[in-house]
């Protein structure tokens, strides 16, 4: 392969196309190494039986990502915004209104009235928080030095877990968790025709702008000397002589392919991450046997149930009239699969009595990697974007936050990286 290349980007997901548009915006000339034979990673959009199916349950929160997509200038008509809608919460085997508006605060049974009014005012509290001024302590310290009452704490833990797709209340850094909460109370996203057709847009824009989009093409190493990179070899022998590389791989991967990766912060980076996974099973139903249940948090287990057809638009199946309904199961070490998917069956069972003789398709997905890493108790550093130890080599994804979540994790920290570039 020529050396035709300002900047090779490892991986063609989120993080790997945002970064990708940056640069070639730019003025770089940029190109995408995909190892899989479809760009997209987490982001990809399966059909089934008609029905579109993402690799679980996702959500873009208002904020760093959408943000980041408005000022790439890509087509937002694929983002649909959650209208208000009331959620429900499983406890003790029974479905009750989940106190998250006003009218289900009202109406809930899980609050004492005195609780209700507790539970009221520390969500506006915790609206207005600014969040950078929060000292360096983790959600749950926060929480029992703030909160006095232990069903409205329990309450505002599901909320955190809901906002976050993660379960760590004594690892979570309590000031970037709570700026996730604010965005996922004021502003929700859904794609349409699911996450596929975020990759389609990113993807479309980055070869308008001259990106070399390669799929099918997995780096076996990112060579470096005199601390400086200077090459991309691939497992098929080709090799791209180029300054700069922005890996946007797995913190694992990431170190696996730089030599001496010992010796520099990459090693650190992968050895801080906590990585966290989840159970995902989507179900298509022909109609929902209660279809007051649109939304259902677990609250007395770790389950989030959300019937995403809910939302105008979203065109998930091409039968108008078949909803698709998606479960998450916040995983720990050592979960068992089938234990896991009788967990959600069950609560399916609870929420939506019958459900089974409605099913036109169904996906599961055992372990799901939510994100490889958050922001945590236990980090030593915030990883990226450049590894300073060898000028070029930069870092993006999920895993490589300053306080973002999820999608927008890996959006900011590409923003990140595209910009140190530009900047050197």
């Amino acid at each position: 392969m020529d050396a035709k290349y300002d900047v090779a980007v490892v991986g063609g997901g989120i993080a790997g196309l945002t970064a990708a548009l940056y640069l070639a915006r730019g003025g770089k000339r940029v190109v995408v190494l995909e190892s899989q034979n479809q760009v997209g990673g987490r982001a990809i959009t399966n059909k089934k039986d008609r029905v579109r199916f993402n690799l679980g349950s996702h959500a873009l929160y208002a904020g760093d990502a959408y943000d980041i997509f408005r000022e790439l200038n890509l087509n937002l008509d694929i983002f649909r915004k959650v209208d208000e809608f009331t959620p429900y919460g499983i406890w003790k085997e029974q479905v009750y209104p989940f106190p998250a508006a006003v009218s289900s605060l009202l109406k809930t049974p899980l609050l004492s009235a005195a609780d209700k009014y507790r539970f009221g005012a520390i969500l506006l509290k915790i609206l207005k928080l600014d969040t950078a001024t929060i000292p360096h302590m983790s959600l749950r310290d926060w929480m029992e030095e703030q909160v006095g009452s232990p069903m409205v704490r329990h309450l505002l833990y599901v909320l955190a877990r809901g906002g976050t797709y993660v379960q760590a209340p004594d690892l979570q850094v309590a000031g970037p968790l709570f700026r996730q909460m604010q965005r996922s109370i004021t502003g929700v996203y859904y794609l349409k025709r699911g996450w596929g057709s975020l990759i389609e847009e990113l993807c479309s824009e980055a070869r308008r702008l001259g990106v070399v989009v390669i799929t099918g093409r997995k780096v076996k190493s990112v060579e470096h000397d005199d601390g400086r990179v200077q090459r991309v070899r691939c497992e098929n022998t080709e090799t791209i002589e180029v300054p700069y590389v922005i890996l946007t791989t797995s913190p694992q991967i990431a170190s696996r392919l730089v030599s001496s990766a010992e010796l520099t912060s990459l090693r650190t980076w992968e050895q801080q991450a906590i990585p966290i996974t989840a159970a995902c099973l989507d179900i298509g139903l022909r109609r929902l046997p209660a279809p007051q249940h649109q939304f259902v948090y677990g609250i007395d287990q770790p389950v989030l149930m959300v019937n995403s057809s809910r939302i105008k638009g979203l065109e998930l199946s091409e039968n108008d009239d078949v909803q698709v309904f998606q479960m998450i199961k916040f995983q720990v070490q050592g979960s068992n699969a089938q234990e896991d998917r009788r967990q959600l069956e069950q609560a399916m069972d609870l929420v939506h009595p019958g459900w089974r003789r409605e099913v036109v398709a169904e996906q599961y997905l055992p372990k799901m990697t939510v994100v490889h890493d958050f922001p945590h108790m236990k980090r030593v550093e915030n990883p990226g974007p450049a590894v300073p130890q060898i000028k070029g080599l930069c870092v993006a994804g999920d895993w490589v936050s300053h306080g973002e979540y999820l999608a927008g994790g890996a959006a900011a920290s590409a923003k990140r990286a595209s910009l140190h570039i530009l900047a050197h």
